[in-house]
């Protein structure tokens, strides 16, 4: 297995599922602290805030990555740490800690990866409307100059936007995650196009500070695989599959905003009312999103098979799935890297990868995880058949490097290379983390 000599080694998290310290050193409230509040929303009762304590504790975590050979650390900012209200007065105590936290990252010789919007917007911006309202993209603008004027020179890998897919998606539409609101989709179509203005802005203002950055910005959505590698017709139906919209999954597909951000357009393909919103959006607005980016982020998950009429094909019974419940599709890895480059010419990141599963410290002491390893190997194999194929691959990001409060779900779900024990936040390395370390070490050729 061969992947390019640059290609990046890395872990990823989020402020909210780690950071716990909600309320320390100035930090205001956020629509998750807000919505985990609310009665029978997490499926377990918890709330991030304790989390994993990485607040606190983020340097011997650091100093854990290095041991483990990872290579780069996908973090994100959480915006109410810097301003409180999403606006106006500046937390310096915000702004120092993840200022402390890229320094300690480079001591260790860890590329930081700074994502600016995990899904933690301010609540005082969301009583105000939140992702509705276009004054929050241009919130977003300030707090992401505010951080990349403190970060010039130091950090060069930026993503603008995490799924949102996923924040506008479920925040907005299934009302599964916060704000937990269900909208028609005439109004999600506002909310997307205001994180794509807010994705504009903050690659603006990184550029302007940071002129040598690499800015991408971080989707997800359906990837589509042929049933029958070998038969070209079917890998064209895959192809155009991925990228269709229909009334149905028009906001869990990667086209919708990825051409917006790429392409400066929206798709031409798409249901009536999106074609309305579409055809009503200003050019002004295009010039604002349309910033030159470095690369595609894509995180990756699962997948469907399609046949030769881009049809999918049920899932048969019995048919592997993870500790999520989740499809196991490991050539996801190929096409959806593969696919990407083809429509929007920019290197691939993976942003996101991994799985859940049943994790416990063994009688011996050890947190033994032979099917993360088995799914990684799988997937990872996938990954290099897509830089065979010529698509220009900058890194990969294993999702998580310790578990976490995963969103609605709290701590059901172990996703991490690291055990965390939530009681005492003892952490342990799992087998998977000695393995991915030998992976990075070989550039994959262990693979």
């Amino acid at each position: 297995m061969k992947f390019p000599e640059s290609f990046l080694w890395g872990a990823a998290s989020a402020a909210y599922q780690i950071e716990g310290s909600v309320d320390a050193d100035g930090k205001g409230r956020s629509i998750w602290d807000d919505f985990v509040r609310r009665p029978g929303v997490i499926n377990d009762g918890s709330t991030g805030d304790t989390a994993c304590d990485g607040y606190r504790r983020y340097r011997e975590d650091i100093l854990l990555m290095a041991r483990l050979g990872i290579q780069s650390y996908r973090f994100s900012v959480a915006w109410t740490r810097v301003f409180p209200e999403g606006r106006g007065r500046q937390n310096p105590a915000g702004l120092d800690y993840y200022s402390d936290v890229v320094d300690t990252l480079l001591a260790a010789g860890i590329e930081p990866c700074v994502t600016l919007y995990h899904w933690d917007l301010p609540a005082a911006l969301e009583a105000e409307g939140g992702w509705r309202n276009r004054k929050t993209a241009e919130a977003f603008g300030a707090f992401a100059e505010a951080v990349a004027e403190r970060f010039a020179g130091r950090v060069k890998l930026w993503v603008t936007v995490n799924e949102p897919q996923c924040a506008v998606g479920y925040g907005y539409g299934t009302g599964t995650n916060a704000p937990g609101l269900r909208l028609p989709d005439e109004e999600l179509a506002v909310c997307y196009h205001n994180q794509l203005i807010a994705h504009g802005l903050a690659a603006r203002a990184i550029r302007r500070f940071c002129p040598d950055a690499k800015i991408g910005l971080a989707s997800t959505g359906k990837i589509c695989c042929p049933a029958d590698e070998a038969d070209p017709e079917n890998l064209a139906a895959a192809e155009k599959a991925t990228f269709r919209i229909s009334p149905s999954d028009w906001n869990s597909v990667h086209t919708w905003f990825l051409d917006g951000a790429v392409l400066g357009h929206y798709p031409e393909e798409a249901p009536d009312f999106l074609q309305k919103f579409r055809d009503s959006v200003p050019e002004g607005d295009w010039e604002i999103i349309r910033q030159p980016l470095d690369y595609v982020g894509l995180n990756i998950y699962h997948g469907q098979y399609v046949d030769r009429a881009g049809r999918q094909i049920p899932f048969y019974e019995g048919f592997p799935r993870t500790g999520t419940r989740w499809p196991i599709v490991p050539e996801t890895m190929h096409y959806g890297p593969l696919f990407a480059w083809r429509r929007w010419g920019l290197p691939v990141f993976i942003t996101e990868n991994g799985v859940s599963c049943n994790d416990r410290i063994f009688l011996d002491g050890k947190v033994h995880d032979p099917g993360r390893i088995d799914f990684l190997t799988r997937y990872l194999r996938e990954l290099g058949k897509a830089a065979a194929d010529g698509a220009p691959l900058g890194g990969y990001y294993h999702w998580c490097f310790t578990d976490n409060f995963e969103w609605e779900r709290g701590f059901r779900e172990r996703f991490g290379l690291v055990y965390c024990d939530y009681r005492t936040q003892e952490r342990i390395p799992k087998d998977s983390a000695y393995w991915y370390r030998e992976v990075a070490a070989s550039n994959g050729e262990i693979l």
